[in-house]
């Protein structure tokens, strides 16, 4: 490796290392050796390897000063092609081991990363919904990404970079002071110039990055606000293109200078170490050509010297920054471990059961509930915030009982905020309540294994969301070995098969980024069609007609009457009028059922229902009353 590798190997490593000067827990290191026990074999082959290919490259440089001393003293002429075809089949050898190793290496890196990933994925995949609530994407899908790779590096790098320049420097060290112990001492005596620029360049060039990545930042939310559809309405209809422009190029002249400033310090630091490299090898030539010509030293020696004074200096260098790869590996571990530390709120008992076959019920038994706090279900470095907010735990559900027979809907309505939606949550276990229980079939839910959950119980929301995917993969996660004849009967029964074929490439049409392509309605359909396939015995509808217009909300109230049929059903509604015929009607006011009844009934009573029903009316009579005025 030469010098000026060398440098530009130790500013990248200074420059991407996390500095942390805490201390780890043994429990980190034992948890580091627990991902690392399945590897084992290959990490010992991979210390090996190095130790092999440091013993070949102190072995070159003395080969070397033996033709050179072969040469100078008329040798045979056979002696010099057999030490060079030595030399040449130590150079085979040294590329051949570099590959190998390298593949190791890539094996090792990926079979850890691929551990990590998986765990961690896992482990997020059973956290409850508030913590995707309340976590930042980015920062979580940071953790699987950058903190993951860092880890790697541990192994990956680190391992056999201080392995492999821990055995070359002692063997380098050894012959260099046997060669001349005056010389080796001397050149020795230059690396604390060699070190230090790497130090207080690095740190100052650390510095600029970190100022030149924040501006990047600042300028790139900038830009995603500037070019997003809403953002960029609003710049058209509000803004002033002469002073977005300015304030832009403001920015950016801000990221230029910074490069321009790290440029020149990056120069700066490779010329000054190669400058130190290159009076090493000056003190070298010098003295030991001296030494050469009063016959204290051989002129092979030499060239030897000269040789192996690159080889130390390299793996002393990369050495002294081993520290701060070691921390910057061991803090990504820590970051890795911080999320798979945070325990999941729900967990299926080990001995979890089935939902009995054939119709079921669902029963609110004198449920109470409150939203656990952020510490219980997040992490400060994932919301990006300085301390976790320490509210939560009020009780926000009150005594709620009531019962759905097989085939009934139950309709629960209210004003926003009383708990409906909150009521929804808890039969499909995305959370568990604090007191009472919710059973289905009988079966508290707590009791039941979350795979015959989820093939009982369907939900459809009022966003209908889909994924960045096919007609044909979004409907899939509801039956993944469903058929094409299955998922057209679906599209049918949903009344949106007629759309589906008119799409450019039918069921492997893109819907896009939350199905932005299709229609409010439309995405509503697509998860009723998605509910039928799945064809589930429970159903929730939390305000799956809410903000659609009465042509999209007519076609999704006919797919949902099919999708109702002969199921037992909870539906959340604010337009009373999709909720008449319901076999019973819960009033839900501040986390208590205030009425109950069917409609009828609840008109007649005249209640907080009755009070909710001719609010609408009068409202709607309001607005159908202006849009005729409007239309005359």
């Amino acid at each position: 490796m030469s010098m000026e590798t060398t440098a530009w190997t130790q500013l990248h490593g200074v420059l991407n290392a996390e500095h942390k000067s805490r201390p780890f827990a043994r429990a980190t290191l034992r948890r580091i050796g627990a991902f690392a026990r399945p590897h084992r074999g290959r990490i010992t082959l991979f210390v090996l390897l190095g130790v092999v290919t440091a013993l070949l490259a102190v072995a070159t440089p003395v080969l070397a000063g033996q033709v050179v001393d072969a040469i100078v003293s008329d040798g045979d002429e056979g002696t010099v092609v057999h030490l060079a075809l030595l030399i040449a089949l130590i150079a085979v050898a040294e590329a051949a081991l570099g590959i190998l190793s390298r593949r190791l290496s890539a094996r090792l890196g990926e079979g850890l990363i691929l551990d990590l990933r998986t765990a961690v994925f896992d482990h997020v995949q059973r956290m409850p919904v508030a913590f995707f609530t309340r976590t930042r994407t980015g920062a979580l899908v940071s953790r699987l990404n950058n903190d993951v790779i860092g880890a790697q590096r541990a192994f990956s790098n680190t391992l056999s970079g201080v392995v492999s320049n821990l055995v070359t420097l002692v063997f380098t060290l050894v012959v260099m002071l046997t060669l001349s112990w005056q010389i080796t001492l001397l050149a020795l005596a230059l690396l604390p110039v060699f070190v230090l620029p790497a130090r207080r360049m690095g740190a100052r060039m650390a510095r600029m990055q970190r100022e030149a990545a924040a501006l990047n930042a600042a300028m790139g939310t900038r830009m995603t606000e500037r070019f997003s559809a809403p953002g960029a309405t609003l710049v058209k209809l509000f803004g002033r293109p002469e002073e977005e422009s300015e304030e832009f190029a403001v920015r950016a002249r801000r990221v230029a200078d910074i490069g321009v400033r790290t440029a020149t310090a990056q120069a700066a630091f490779i010329t000054a170490l190669t400058l130190v490299s290159a009076l090493a090898l000056a003190l070298v030539y010098g003295l030991g050509g001296f030494f050469a010509l009063r016959g204290s030293l051989e002129p092979g020696a030499v060239v030897s010297l000269a040789l192996l004074l690159t080889r130390m200096y390299a793996p002393l260098t990369a050495l002294a920054g081993a520290r701060v790869e070691v921390m910057s590996a061991l803090v990504s571990f820590e970051r890795v471990f911080e999320v798979l530390d945070l325990k999941p709120l729900i967990e299926e008992k080990p001995d979890a059961r089935d939902i009995p076959d054939g119709p079921v019920t669902v029963e609110f038994d004198d449920v109470r509930f409150g939203y656990p706090s952020a510490d219980k279900v997040s992490l400060a470095s994932l919301e990006e915030v300085a301390s976790l907010d320490t509210r939560g735990g009020a009780e926000v559900l009150h005594g709620v009982s009531f019962r759905a027979e097989p085939g009934q809907t139950v309709a629960l309505v209210g004003s926003s905020g009383a708990g409906k939606s909150t009521i929804a949550q808890l039969l499909p276990r995305l959370y568990d309540v604090d007191d009472g229980a919710v059973r289905i079939g009988g079966v508290d839910v707590r009791d039941l294994t979350a795979s015959s959950l989820r093939a009982t119980l369907g939900m459809v929301t009022q966003d209908g969301h889909l994924f960045h995917d096919t007609v044909r993969a979004n409907l899939l996660l509801a039956r993944p070995y469903a058929t094409d004849a299955d998922l057209w009967d679906a599209l049918r029964r949903a009344r949106l098969d007629d759309l589906v074929r008119s799409l450019p490439d039918g069921l492997d049409t893109v819907v896009g980024e939350r199905g932005y392509r299709l229609s409010g309605g439309e995405r509503q359909r697509m998860t009723i069609a998605r509910l039928l396939l799945a064809r589930q015995r429970v159903v929730i509808l939390d305000e799956a007609t809410a903000h659609l217009d009465n042509t999209s909300e007519a076609a999704v109230q006919e797919a949902l009457t099919e999708a109702l049929e002969g199921r037992t059903a909870l539906v959340i509604a604010h337009r009373l009028s999709t909720v008449r015929a319901a076999d019973q009607i819960l009033v839900i006011e501040a986390g208590r059922v205030v009425e109950h009844g069917t409609h009828d009934q609840l008109l007649t009573a005249g209640g907080r229902y009755a009070e909710l029903y001719r609010t609408q009316f009068e409202r709607r009579a309001g607005e159908a009353t202006l849009a005729g005025e409007a239309a005359a």
